[in-house]
């Protein structure tokens, strides 16, 4: 907050599932090569299967692909502050990724912009890096950290701030938004059925909506981590 306005930080978040609907669904190479990953994954060979833990294969960027990036900029002050909304979904990776990148190009055309997710360092962040590069997309360069030094980089992270040096354990983002006091919605999906909702129900709107809600969620956390009021639930705008 000292080194960024508010107002030149996009909120975002990703949701991610694996590319196949099912293990089965793999082709060969690429099923051998899950296997080689899910065996470092297994902790408990008398109930996990390399079949089993394949819906994890979402959060890799290797065997997984991104479904959603919702984005929100913060506009106004005070009791007046609102977030805008903007998400990019679809079946199409290679067309969200293009027109996220583009906008991102736009974005960030001007002045000083920064980043900020949760988690988004050690997540968000490298894999629609990964991604762009598979679909051979040119990688923002806002997001890209290649050959930048430490304090070149416009990226923060909710997760990292609260850490305050401490590198020892993980908090999720709901966590930290109780401990804080953050109202958060009640949703009936969380992160691990995002795929269940995407391959087997095919609701991707429902995932939307989700992913939207973090995005929210973690806006709010930074604004409790810096001490500013919160923004209100009808300040909150669907592009």
């Amino acid at each position: 907050m000292n080194q960024y306005s508010l107002h030149n930080i996009l909120f975002l978040d990703i949701e991610t599932v694996p590319q196949y609907s099912a293990y089965d669904e793999m082709p060969d190479e690429w099923k051998s090569l899950w296997n080689i990953k899910a065996g470092y994954l297994i902790r408990n060979p008398e109930e996990e299967t390399f079949e089993t833990i394949y819906p994890r294969a979402g959060i890799y960027a290797e065997f997984g692909k991104i479904i959603c990036i919702t984005c929100g900029v913060i506009s106004g002050n005070g009791d007046g502050k609102k977030i805008t909304l903007k998400s990019f979904y679809g079946d199409n990776e290679a067309v969200l990724l293009t027109e996220f990148s583009d906008m991102m190009k736009k974005w960030a055309a001007n002045e000083q912009k920064c980043l900020c997710a949760h988690n988004g360092k050690e997540f968000d962040f490298p894999y629609l890096c990964r991604r762009m590069v598979i679909h051979q997309l040119p990688i923002p360069s806002i997001l890209n950290i290649a050959g930048k030094k430490p304090w070149e980089i416009s990226h923060l992270d909710t997760m990292e701030l609260w850490k305050f040096g401490d590198y020892k354990s993980y908090t999720s983002l709901n966590l930290l938004a109780h401990t804080l006091g953050i109202p958060t919605p009640k949703d009936d999906i969380d992160g691990s059925k995002v795929w269940e909702v995407y391959w087997q129900e095919k609701n991707i709107r429902r995932i939307v909506d989700y992913c939207q809600k973090d995005v929210i969620t973690v806006a709010q956390v930074f604004l409790r981590l810096h001490n500013e009021t919160l923004i209100k639930s009808e300040n909150i705008e669907l592009k």
